[in-house]
Parts: C-alpha cells; structure tokens; sequence
C-alpha cells in the first residue's frame, strides 16, 4: 500500500473523484483540503480528514501546517478578480513544503475562439471571456512559480466537465434545456472520470512545467449531444433559441468561443486510453447506471 499525503485547494467533483480513484488503487490517504465555510472535520468515502476555512483571503493558519507537509498538491479553485487565490496567500509557504507534484486545474478556455479548429498545447492563447483571461493569468503565476522557485508544477487545461451527478440527461429531465441554433459550433467535453485516471497516471509519470488538454476524441456541437441526450430519454420538440435569446451570460459567452481542443499529447504522454471516448459512451453509461 503506498502513502500519499495531499492537500486539495477546492473539493469539488474533480478532486473528490481523484480521492475515490485514490482509495480504488489502495493508496493510504492522508487528506487535507479547504472549504468556504468553517473548518471541520469531515469523513469522505471511509477517509477522516481535516477541512480548513479558506474564504478569499481569509483562512485557518492551521492550514498552513498541513500544506507544509504535504507531497502532493492539488487546486482546483478558480481565479477570482483576475487573480489566483493560492498563489497571493500561499506561494511562500508552498516554497518551503514537502511537495513533489502540484497539478493546476486550468481551462480551456484559455485559447479563446478559434473558429471551429483544432487546438493543441502549442495554440495561440487568445482569451476572450473574464475566465479564459483569468486563467491565462494564473498559469503564468504558476509557472512563474516554476520556474523562479524550482516548484513541480503541471498545468491540465479541463475541457468541459460532465459525470454521472452533472450532465445532459439530468438537466433534460429537469426541464428547461433548450437547443441553440448556432451551427458547426464546437465544444469539448470529458468525464470526471478520466480527468481521475489521468490525474493518477501523472503520480507516476510527473514532468514539472507540462501543460495537458485533457478532452475526450470527439468534439461536438451542444445541439448534437443534446438531441442525443433527448433520444435516449425519448424526449422530442425540444424548444429551439437563438444566441441572442439565451438568458444567462456566462452560458452566452460560451457560444463566442469555437474550437476542437486536441487530446493528442494527454493520450500520447500518459499511455491513456479513454474510458468515455465521446459523450455517445459516456451518456449511453450514465443511462444504463444513475438515471
């Protein structure tokens, strides 16, 4: 059984997924992580561990002794007012751990709008939105921090995330989805779960300074894999809506970025074969399991 003691910045559906794959493989997990309301202490999957307050710039100094000892390090807390959180409170104490692998949750919404083309690792990032800009700006933070302080650091830029909790399926039953009539205009997605897989090849097979897409093969537009989604629940006359019609600006931002992002070099490096190759094996699971 081998040991591994790591502290999450965030405990969302990634990092809680990595966890479980963690135990999965009979890892003695020594877990920290962090939490916007108070710290406690919580139980995950049979796993005691200590939740620490941290809340903007607001934190349990308790926290910083954990962080110190800990040899892995994930985050997955986003920017917030165009600045990395971890990083303004914690890149100090960061420099004088124990840590041999941090690991960067990134977007892809870093590369911006690229028409409907491919993009790979090597793309002109150009980003549009506040997030895309956002994110650009803390990965240069972290490798900043790579670079000047020698820290093992590896980016994995995420595209959009759906599991078995967070998906089409669910939001259809729900009511309220709606197609948007914007043709030939591509997303990337992934499952949870193979963010997990890859986040536990990358224990074994580190390389500090690294920056990985992480996408399934087959980038699709939102229209096609709700339509898809619809049929399996036989689910018909889904309203359709312009882009202009869409009431939310976050999911209007969306629409002005396009792009197939690449998963060539994630597959390649890594020797990863995707448990959820596209939304068609991933959606038709989740049918079959949780719906």
């Amino acid at each position: 059984m081998k040991d591994i003691n790591i502290f999450c910045f965030g405990f969302g559906q990634v990092a809680k997924n990595f966890i479980k794959k963690l135990s999965v493989e009979q890892y003695n997990i020594n877990l920290s992580a962090t939490s916007r309301s108070e710290s406690s202490k919580k139980t995950f999957k049979g796993i005691n561990y200590n939740s620490y307050l941290f809340n903007r710039d607001n934190f349990d100094q308790n926290l910083v002794v954990k962080l110190k000892e800990a040899d892995h390090i994930l985050v997955s807390i986003p920017p917030e007012n165009q600045e990395d959180l971890v990083i303004k409170n914690f890149s100090k104490f960061i420099e004088s751990s124990k840590v041999k692998w941090i690991t960067y949750l990134s977007a892809t919404s870093i590369y911006g709008d690229h028409k409907g083309e491919w993009v790979n690792e090597n793309s002109k990032t150009n980003p549009i939105s506040n997030n895309g800009i956002a994110r650009l700006k803390a990965e240069n933070a972290w490798f900043s921090l790579e670079k000047n302080k020698k820290i093992p650091i590896q980016i994995f830029r995420l595209s959009g995330i759906y599991s078995n909790e967070k998906n089409i399926l669910i939001r259809l039953k729900s009511g309220g989805v709606k197609l948007i009539n914007k043709k030939n205009h591509f997303f990337s997605r992934i499952h949870v779960d193979d963010i997990s897989n890859i986040l536990f090849k990358s224990l074994s097979k580190f390389k500090s300074g690294e920056i990985y897409n992480l996408s399934d093969d087959k980038p699709s537009t939102s229209e096609e894999v709700t339509l898809f989604g619809a049929k399996i629940l036989n689910i018909e006359n889904i309203e359709k809506i312009e882009v202009d019609q869409i009431k939310s600006e976050m999911l209007k931002n969306f629409y002005n970025e396009s792009k197939k992002v690449s998963n060539k070099k994630m597959k390649s490096y890594f020797d990863y074969n995707l448990k959820f190759p596209s939304y068609i094996e991933g959606l038709n699971h989740i049918s079959c399991n949780f719906i």
